[in-house]
């Protein structure tokens, strides 16, 4: 084989290499569309605002109003955000319980999810500003208390959430479920998902994604739950409540240890419970969760009989050196 031919065959391999590394980057970035498979079991109303040039589409659960003081006081509200390749279905877990105890619950479709308008490249940035633009949309319904509205999100739900600190979002406490705090982290999910070699597939599938993004490589690396929640201790200081199982074997629950490093005194819950989507099944869930929304949106006139559990930092059990017992 003369040079000339030599050089072709390699320009040839490289190109199919370069062609199946592109593919495989989109399908990574490519999120399952689940469909919305139930409604709501408690009075809803079928909600849209846009997000960028795409339709959001939501469900709005108000609260009851109450008979005193006043029925038109205004009420704390809470956005429930869904993770990578979910919907607002699978959030009703957590949806209708909040419902139960007294707020007014906004949960969404993400763009390219459930029944949302599609996005050219979904990515976590983007799960961001879906939410903030949820946040918005809350902000202006009557009833609703501006400066009482919390955000619980699950997975890249909560990653967004975080995100949304840094944009001065309007978020009064944040919980956060099965979170990663690392680009890396959810590629390397999404390619177990589909079966593929995590080396050396991972960073350059990362460098793929920042250019289909069109956003640069330095964006990427300074996307940060972790520093954004250091930044968040020292000066505005949104309350937030993290919460991993340590058996999710989707997204390790290696992150909250990332997360505890870098604010030690972070509340946050270890529960016990197999999976990535199972963390409100765990007893402590909803006692630990509706206490931290009570003590920081107030309370909403109901007393659930699930509201009567200690946040974390009380109990040794979730301490930092408990933590690293269970994580090691």
């Amino acid at each position: 084989m003369g040079l000339a031919a030599l050089v072709c065959t390699v320009a040839a391999l490289l190109a199919v290499v370069a062609g199946a590394l592109w593919m495989a980057a989109v399908k990574a970035q490519t999120p399952r569309r689940v469909p919305n498979t139930e409604k709501p079991p408690v009075p809803f109303e079928e909600v849209e605002w846009s997000s960028g040039d795409a339709v959001i589409r939501g469900w709005w659960m108000e609260a009851a109003r109450p008979v005193a003081p006043s029925p038109e006081a205004a009420r704390p509200a809470v956005v429930v955000a869904h993770g990578w390749g979910s919907n607002r279905t699978r959030m009703l877990r957590y949806a209708v319980p909040l419902h139960a105890a007294g707020y007014s619950v906004l949960v969404y479709d993400a763009r390219g999810h459930g029944e949302s308008d599609p996005i050219r490249v979904a990515n976590g940035l983007q799960f961001r500003d879906d939410l903030i633009s949820a946040l918005e949309w809350l902000r202006r319904q009557p009833g609703v208390d501006r400066g009482r509205i919390g955000v619980l999100g699950h997975s890249l739900g909560g990653f967004a959430g975080v995100l949304a600190l840094e944009e001065n979002a309007p978020i009064a406490a944040l919980v956060t479920d099965a979170m990663p705090v690392r680009f890396e982290t959810m590629v390397e999910a999404e390619l177990r998902r589909r079966k593929l070699p995590k080396h050396p597939l991972k960073w350059l599938i990362m460098r793929i994604f920042a250019l289909r993004m069109r956003v640069p490589w330095e964006t990427i690396q300074r996307t940060d739950p972790v520093r954004v929640l250091v930044e968040n201790r020292a000066g505005r200081r949104v309350p937030a409540l993290h919460v991993h199982s340590v058996r999710d074997g989707f997204i390790p629950h290696a992150e909250l240890l990332l997360i505890l490093d870098g604010v030690p005194d972070a509340a946050h819950l270890l529960v016990d419970t197999e999976g990535h989507s199972s963390s409100d099944q765990d007893p402590r869930f909803w006692p630990t969760v509706l206490a931290f929304y009570r003590e920081h949106l107030g309370q909403t006139g109901v007393s659930p009989a699930l509201s009567q559990g200690r946040l974390p930092g009380s109990s040794p059990e979730l301490s930092l050196e408990r933590s690293k017992e269970l994580l090691s």
